[in-house]
């Protein structure tokens, strides 16, 4: 054969082979840009760099990846998509696909929640999560399907402790002084109790009703008093743990209908590996709080064992109402 013609064989074959290649590369690029199955939203009312906002894009990353771009969650945080009260009420009728939802927005509509909130109901973080990650918090996890949500995963959120603006140390310390709670019930009961006057009051408001000496003092974990600069107007901050609230991940029952089984454990099982990555940033987030706090000359007051044990003892009021209705499920969780 000559060897021009060689040439042109060769040139041609080359040619070929690269419309081929490029044919490849355009079906295998095209299949990755490949319109998804599903598009779902997922609401979150924290900042961008939050543990929740956070644990929220990895559970959206992980399901998108091993359900091959069927399945796109799109996370909007900062509240864009309501408070959670509004966002329970929209995933209820389909509105909004995905959502972590604090339990004490829950137990508006899931009575049983309530028991999870019980003040002093664990030792510590430890015995919570035996609690949450056992067969108690299985049982949880399912409660809220009758009322069109479907329990995925815990969240942490920390424990709330009680900072004033003048030191509390004992339980007498407590008397009489306005302390700020959540807009619940619950909340007002367990500072009744300590023989203090709760004030409830939205959250944005309790900067200024320190300030102004309309209250004494408030609660809430180390992450929100540091984030919200109340250590310049508390600087004394007890750390009693009297509450943990945990968070919960949770679908609407409109969307999770549409799914397939597979579908669904891929789903749970990214968010209960997305719950893992949060608790673990949440920890990271605390204790920063913690440090940043104390750098700004707050005064970290630890209870004595003998302290600790009559803040308890002061909460047999509180228990009591729930005691008849949930007293097994309470001596269950205190038995772990």
């Amino acid at each position: 054969m000559e060897k021009g013609k060689q040439i042109k064989i060769w040139a041609g074959a080359a040619a070929v082979l690269v419309i081929v290649l490029g044919a490849v590369v355009y079906l295998v690029s095209g299949s990755k840009e490949a319109e998804p199955e599903y598009v779902f939203t997922y609401a979150e009312n924290q900042t961008e760099d939050y543990p929740t906002t956070l644990g929220a894009e990895r559970f959206a990353a992980l399901v998108e990846e091993r359900t091959q771009g069927r399945i796109r969650i799109r996370v909007y945080a900062e509240g864009v998509m309501g408070s959670e009260s509004e966002v329970i009420k929209q995933m209820r009728y389909g509105g909004i696909d995905f959502a972590r939802i604090s339990i004490a927005q829950i137990s508006d509509y899931v009575q049983e929640m309530s028991v999870l909130q019980l003040p002093y109901l664990y030792d510590d973080s430890a015995h919570m999560w035996r609690v949450l990650d056992g067969e108690i918090g299985e049982r949880f996890l399912e409660y809220p399907c009758e009322y069109g949500l479907v329990g995925l995963s815990w969240y942490d959120a920390g424990a709330r402790n009680i900072y004033c603006a003048t030191p509390v140390e004992k339980l007498e310390d407590m008397k009489g002084l306005r302390i700020r709670v959540q807009e619940a019930e619950m909340m007002s009961d367990m500072i009744t109790a300590l023989d203090a006057q709760p004030v409830q009051m939205p959250y944005d408001r309790v900067y200024e009703a320190l300030e102004r000496k309309q209250v004494d003092g408030a609660e809430n974990n180390w992450s929100s008093y540091e984030t919200m600069r109340h250590y310049e107007v508390a600087k004394y901050f007890t750390v009693d743990e009297h509450i943990r609230i945990p968070e919960m991940q949770i679908c609407s029952v409109h969307t999770w209908e549409q799914l397939s089984g597979e579908d669904r454990r891929i789903i749970t099982e990214c968010a209960r590996e997305s719950a893992l990555y949060e608790r673990q940033l949440w920890t990271e987030h605390e204790e920063q709080a913690r440090e940043n706090a104390l750098a700004n000359n707050v005064q970290e007051i630890r209870l004595t064992d003998e302290e600790l044990a009559k803040f308890r003892t002061a909460m047999a009021p509180v228990y009591e109402q729930y005691y008849e209705d949930y007293g097994d499920v309470i001596e269950e969780i205190m038995g772990k």
